[in-house]
């Protein structure tokens, strides 16, 4: 990722974190109008989830200078997310409802410059959790 895609990332979720409370429930929203069977994939309280969901993304968008860091926070994630049974199609969904929440709360704001970093961002990280996912599942020989 660039300079201006960290920047543009930074910058954007300021102010989708602002009210967090209601980015998360749009994300869930449109997650599971993508994905129904989805929803039996969390067992909490959705809105705890949202919080937590948005604490994630805080932590992730804080350490994109830090690769060393955010790698450890996917490498944890990967692991449970493997455990709660999220498949490859999952990642899709969640990359599109995260795409549509962000156009929804930036509104003109989610300019074409930012959705290509966030498309970048999410790329990367979805690919690095699958791929840790794959290794955590693979049998130690």
């Amino acid at each position: 990722m660039t300079p201006q895609q960290i920047d543009l990332i930074r910058s954007s979720f300021a102010k989708i974190h602002r009210s967090r409370d209601e980015s998360a429930g749009l994300f869930y929203q449109r997650l599971f109008t993508l994905a129904p069977d989805a929803r039996r994939l969390f067992t909490t309280d959705i809105e705890a989830q949202g919080r937590k969901l948005m604490d994630t993304l805080a932590i992730a968008v804080a350490t994109l200078r830090d690769p060393a860091t955010l790698t450890r926070l996917l490498e944890g994630l990967a692991k449970r997310h493997v455990g709660y049974g999220a498949t490859a199609a999952h990642y899709e969904y969640v990359g599109a409802a995260l795409l549509w929440m962000l156009e929804q709360r930036l509104g003109s704001e989610f300019t074409p410059a930012v959705k290509a970093a966030w498309v970048e961002l999410y790329g990367e990280v979805s690919g690095a959790m699958q791929r840790l996912a794959r290794e955590a599942a693979e049998p130690v020989h």
